[in-house]
């Protein structure tokens, strides 16, 4: 992924600027004080930038101008510092939402109902077991801990079917007894994926454990 010249201001006062490539597998670590716009910069490559910004520049992904698109044509998976889990949903359920509809068709671009459903389900579980909750596609999500919360909002996007990642403090309200198991279950899946990945964090720790280079951003005067 490249980010080629982005500059985002607010009300015309220059917030950031950035140039960086993002190698497949590698995640680039933004760090620096609140106020400074990383969280700006993901909405901005995501599609969904604040009326209060205006930005500019390239965000170049598989040969493809994303800022060309729509949001939801970007294809970025987006990990929050909170799940984000619907509440109204199951746990497969919410695995479920984040696959593509037509994943479950045949070659042949047809399936029958009983077919697509049961493909589903069987991707959902596989999902689970991997993340350590098999068995768990029909707990309410309320009913489950931060860890478990966290692991199935990572797998959600990953089911999406994510071309690159953004991931947003994604490690900042879990006990620190988890988040070295967040951590490592999050960069793991995005360098076995070959996922280009932009995080942004005030935790240097996550930025140790992501492995990868680091650009630290200092407050505008």
């Amino acid at each position: 992924m490249i980010l080629e010249d982005i500059r985002i201001d607010q009300g015309g006062r220059p917030l950031l600027s950035l140039d960086a490539r993002i190698a497949p597998g590698e995640v680039l670590t933004l760090m620096g004080p609140s106020g400074v716009g990383k969280s700006t910069l993901l909405a901005y490559l995501a599609g969904f930038l604040a009326p209060a910004f205006t930005g500019q520049g390239r965000v170049l992904l598989n040969d493809s101008d994303l800022t060309r698109l729509p949001a939801e044509a970007r294809q970025l998976g987006l990990l929050f510092q909170d799940p984000l889990l619907f509440p109204h949903l199951s746990v497969g359920g919410n695995l479920a939402f984040g696959m593509p509809r037509k994943e479950s068709l045949n070659a042949s671009g047809k399936g029958s109902r009983k077919e697509t459903r049961r493909a589903r389900h069987e991707k959902i579980e596989a999902a689970l077991e991997e993340i350590g909750m098999a068995g768990f596609a029909d707990r309410d999500p309320t009913t489950l801990s931060g860890g478990q919360r966290s692991r199935v909002a990572l797998m959600r996007v990953l089911l999406s079917k994510p071309c690159a990642m953004l991931l947003d403090e994604p490690f900042s309200k879990l006990d620190a007894s988890l988040r070295q198991e967040m951590r490592s279950l999050v960069f793991t899946r995005v360098q076995r994926l070959g996922l280009p990945a932009l995080m942004v964090t005030h935790d240097a720790a996550d930025a140790k454990a992501a492995g990868g280079p680091v650009i630290e951003l200092g407050a505008q005067p």
